[in-house]
């Protein structure tokens, strides 16, 4: 499993990667957009998640997001994951396991790898 001090220097990694995007992209007059960055944030996840094995953050810090049953991880469950990380409350629910109820509800787990 995949713990806290990981988890949170890749949420940090993946956050920098997202406000700079948007700093660069939906910047007028030097304000960076919110909603930009949340929307970049999860559209990274979403991408990279099923292409690279997780997000930026996941994959520099030696982390990636699998199912819970073996195969792949599909399109549907990082769509769901990174929208429920998007509105950051489900993030900060773990359970006995230390797995987020965003990952609960999408079906992964997020390990070391």
């Amino acid at each position: 499993m995949g713990r806290v001090g990981r988890r949170i220097g890749a949420l940090a990694l993946d956050w920098a990667l997202a406000y700079g995007a948007a700093s660069l992209f939906f910047s007028p007059e030097g304000v960076v957009n919110g909603f930009a960055v949340t929307g970049i944030f999860v559209g990274l996840q979403i991408v990279f998640i099923p292409t690279i094995g997780g997000s930026i953050g996941h994959r520099l810090v030696g982390l990636r997001v699998v199912p819970l049953r073996p195969g792949w991880v599909g399109v549907w469950r990082p769509v769901v994951r990174s929208v429920l990380l998007g509105l950051a409350v489900p993030a900060l629910v773990w359970d006995s396991d230390q797995r987020g109820f965003h990952d609960k509800v999408a079906g992964t787990v997020l390990i070391r790898g």
